[in-house]
């Protein structure tokens, strides 16, 4: 091949990848879609943990949709209230500070209480052992211990307890929910500081399957529910549930519960 050929190949190759560039410039400029610049300053104040917490896709999305849809500006759970104060102030919207809530555990079961039926060794995850069988334990309802809410922590919160519970180190925890997203039986809610007095179970099993699985389960026996002055507590398909607006913390409920399973936590 003669050099000159070469040469008008390198140039017709270079020809063409200017007017390429060329081409992608007028259409960018062309095509270009302004963005709001409101919500790249919402989005900085956010923190930006991307956990999706928040119900959105990630800090930039629950900024456009604060900014654009008219979300809460306190969507964000990781940032708390300085944050929401922050973005408030921003976007001309007043926030007052709501009390905190952290994960809890709707179950004591555990290792001590609750029947084992056998030992799992696969995967380490609550939902793989439920591949297998409803549960590991005699109470398909309740806590597997097996930690899947624990690395569904992106902070670093959670860790095992002795009990095979999960326990919340709240010094750490955001508030984001991904763990109580993340237990494929529901044991983990969130209850505020205020909330003092809890049914620690979710089992809808009649009473005595209850007993012969766990030793401290509802039964549904309703001892709670006729006691209670304020009608705060119901039972409903064999499990009391508590109305924490009604409730006025006076442990009338705890006294009579023949399976300990309603607490008043301090």
């Amino acid at each position: 091949m003669s050099k000159e050929v070469i040469i008008n190949s390198v140039a017709v190759l270079a020809g063409l990848g200017l007017a390429v560039a060329l081409m992608l410039l007028m259409a960018s400029r062309v095509f270009k879609v302004e963005s709001n610049p409101l919500i790249d300053e919402v989005a900085e104040l956010l923190p930006g943990a991307n956990c999706g917490g928040c119900g959105f896709a990630g800090c930039a999305s629950c900024a456009e949709a604060m900014v654009e849809s008219g979300a809460a500006v306190d969507s964000c759970p990781v940032g708390g209230f300085e944050t929401a104060k922050a973005i408030g102030t921003l976007l001309g919207q007043e926030v007052s500070e709501a009390e905190p809530e952290y994960p809890f555990v709707l179950c004591q079961g555990g290792n001590e209480r609750c029947v084992t039926l056998y030992d799992y060794e696969g995967v380490q995850g609550c939902k793989a052992a439920l591949m297998l069988c409803d549960s590991r334990k005699g109470c398909t309802y309740g806590c597997m211990g097996l930690g899947t809410c624990v690395r569904a922590c992106p902070f670093g919160a959670l860790s095992m307890g002795e009990k095979g519970f999960p326990v919340v180190n709240k010094n750490l925890c955001t508030s984001c929910g991904n763990c109580i997203s993340a237990c494929p039986n529901g044991v983990l809610t969130f209850a505020k500081e205020s909330e003092k007095v809890h049914v620690l179970c979710r089992s809808h099993d009649k009473g005595k399957q209850v007993k012969l699985a766990c030793e401290v389960g509802c039964i549904g026996c309703k001892k709670c529910e006729k006691e209670c002055p304020e009608g705060a507590i119901k039972v409903t398909n064999f499990l009391a549930e508590i109305d924490q607006e009604k409730c006025t913390q006076c442990g009338k409920c705890v006294q009579v519960c023949p399976q300990a399973a309603i607490v008043k936590v301090d």
